[in-house]
């Protein structure tokens, strides 16, 4: 199991960027593929992008060529550049552990604070 605890949300305008940090505690990190999932109001939590360990990466469409993940295996960082952010992106962003079995797969149990992205002119 590992212990995310995420940063770097905020206010920004639509067509702006953001990066989002996340400091991970737990053994397993380093072999451990890492994703950024979101929750928007009334909505279910969707991976949005995955880091394996090796640091070969995947998106969702909605995210594809916007968006990128990258991890620190030395620092225990995983983070998530978002760049031209659209209206529909506003939500809780989380990091953890990817779903067991891949996308689709089950989600981990334990899960951080988060940390809320708004877009809004």
């Amino acid at each position: 199991q590992v212990y995310p605890v995420e940063s770097g949300g905020g206010l920004v305008q639509p067509g702006g960027s953001l990066r989002l940090s996340c400091v991970v505690s737990g053994s397993i990190f380093n072999i451990s593929d890492m994703g950024w999932y979101r929750q928007a109001p009334g909505k279910q939590l969707e991976l949005i992008a995955l880091v394996t360990s090796g640091r070969n990466s995947n998106y969702t469409d909605a995210v594809r060529g916007r968006f990128a993940i990258s991890r620190d295996n030395v620092t225990n960082m995983v983070y998530l550049q978002m760049n031209s952010l659209k209206p529909e992106d506003p939500a809780e962003y989380y990091c953890n552990t990817g779903p067991l079995g891949g996308w689709g797969g089950r989600v981990p149990d334990y899960w951080g604070p988060g940390t809320q992205v708004t877009v809004s002119s």
